[in-house]
């Protein structure tokens, strides 16, 4: 780093990407990415007259993805927030909402500590059980900014909406946010319930079951006036967030929503088949409602599988964290690319000798 770094940012330690690779060509299964391309809705959604408005600013209100995402999600405009991916969302809240410290769950989303001390807000950790299942009653009353993601990131486990409103009841000074990047794969959104709750806010994406990762857009839904304050941070900062034209791609996959529903039916079924399977090879994993399967096989190291698959050119994704180190998270690709991911652990396995 140079030395004109502001020294509170000298020990920040940056979230860090799943990895790109460009040595050869892969199969990706290590960013939860969708398998599937956008609806053809979206990709028809765009003509030469788009391209040439790009020497126009975009609508720093997004009024017409916002109105087709507040009919969506059964609210009003008012209570919809649009941003340049959800990161961006979670960024201005621990801003917005941290004065009096966070809590979310370890092991969760790697970019909860990062925005934290970003901010300099203080935070604390609640372990997750020993089967990764969260601690609900850990959560309530914490008088301060609560997080959590559901369902959660790495594991996939999700809970219900009774075990949301205990938390969120139980916090009525404090914001509680939820990130539902991958409630589209099986999970219960709370976004019906913002309409009983001021303190509630609901992240999601485009990333995942709308197959929009490259365009950067996300959304939180919440009370009017929790919107107000995320929408003084943006104008404050980067009023523009949203490009012209994910702002009409943005629309035009709300309107094609039963194609990304149907894709997220497809990936659900490929899990379970993949899950089945994983089982008969001796791996044990949480239950998962999210486009992932975080995998652990005993007498496997979790960085020994990673390795030699990404030999063999197929990423998956390994943490460092030693609580971690013996699972690895694998995304659900298509049919094809699972059967040739089995393929290749069956490979590894025998050559192992664990089958």
């Amino acid at each position: 780093m140079s030395r004109f770094l502001h020294e509170k940012f000298a020990a920040l330690e940056a979230y860090t990407p799943g990895e790109q690779p460009r040595d050869r060509q892969y199969i990706k299964l290590n960013t939860n990415e969708s398998p599937y391309p956008p609806a053809p809705e979206v990709v028809e959604a765009l003509n030469q007259t788009d391209v040439a408005e790009l020497r126009l600013y975009s609508d720093p209100e997004g009024k017409d993805l916002k109105e087709k995402l507040a009919w969506y999600y059964g609210c009003k405009a008012e209570n919809v927030f649009l941003s340049n991916g959800s990161d961006d969302i979670l960024n201005f809240a621990f801003l917005a909402f941290g004065a009096q410290g966070a809590v979310f769950p370890r092991p969760s989303y790697s970019f909860y500590p990062v925005f934290a001390q970003l901010h300099g807000v203080p935070y604390r950790e609640v372990p997750l059980k020993e089967d990764f299942s969260l601690d609900v009653d850990k959560l309530r009353g914490t008088g301060c900014f609560t997080v959590l993601a559901n369902p959660n990131a790495p594991t996939g486990l999700a809970v219900g909406l009774d075990a949301i409103e205990k938390i969120v009841v139980s916090n009525p000074d404090q914001v509680v946010l939820v990130d539902e990047a991958y409630v589209d794969f099986g999970g219960e959104s709370a976004a019906e319930l913002i309409h009983r709750y001021p303190n509630l806010l609901v992240v999601m994406t485009y990333s995942k079951s709308r197959s929009m990762a490259g365009a950067r857009l996300g959304f939180a839904l919440g009370d009017r006036e929790l919107i107000e304050d995320l929408e003084k941070l943006k104008f404050s900062t980067n009023p523009y967030n949203v490009n012209r034209l994910t702002l009409k791609l943005g629309a035009a996959a709300v309107d094609a929503a039963p194609y990304f529903v149907e894709n997220a039916k497809r990936i659900m079924a490929t899990r379970e088949r993949i899950g089945v399977a994983l089982q008969g090879l001796g791996f044990t994993f949480p239950d998962s409602k999210a486009n992932f399967l975080f995998i652990r096989r005993e007498g496997l190291p979790g960085e020994t599988l990673y390795r030699k698959l990404k030999e063999r050119g197929v990423l998956i994704r390994h943490f460092s964290d030693p609580a971690l180190a013996d699972y690895n998270r694998v995304t659900i690709g298509t049919e094809e690319e699972m059967g040739a991911f089995l393929k290749e652990v069956r490979a590894i396995l025998e050559e192992e000798g664990l089958v």
